[in-house]
């Protein structure tokens, strides 16, 4: 059985293996534009707008509809899957949101920094 743990294992094929660790490395990425950013913070949005309007409408749906149980174990695990359900959703939405401000400020340096290296060239 092949060591999967150790990179130097001898039983490692030298056909599979990198001839050097330039060739194991990915490519760098690329930097990010304005475009990219733009794009990317508006995707972020949209999803975080849709996922507060689910949260909104899961919300009125649970108020509308409630618990009718007289167990109480019924009852309390129930209210622990409409907690889930809400956190779950929500914060989904946060996520989304942040990283909608995020990836707008990025764009607003890129900007700036663009602006600046103009006037200064």
């Amino acid at each position: 059985m092949p060591d999967l743990t150790n990179s130097n294992s001898s039983s490692n094929s030298s056909a599979t293996s990198p001839s050097s660790t330039q060739d194991a490395l990915p490519p760098s990425p690329q930097p990010p534009t304005v475009l990219r950013c733009l794009t990317g913070s508006l995707m972020a949005g949209g999803f975080a707008a849709a996922l507060y309007a689910l949260t909104l409408s899961i919300a009125q749906t649970f108020a509308n509809k409630p618990l009718h149980s007289d167990n109480v174990t019924v009852i309390n695990i129930a209210a622990a899957v409409r907690t889930l359900v809400m956190g779950i959703v929500a914060l989904g939405a946060g996520v989304f949101g942040f990283a909608a401000v995020g990836l707008m400020a990025l764009t607003l340096q890129l900007l700036i920094q663009k602006l600046v290296k103009k006037s200064t060239v």
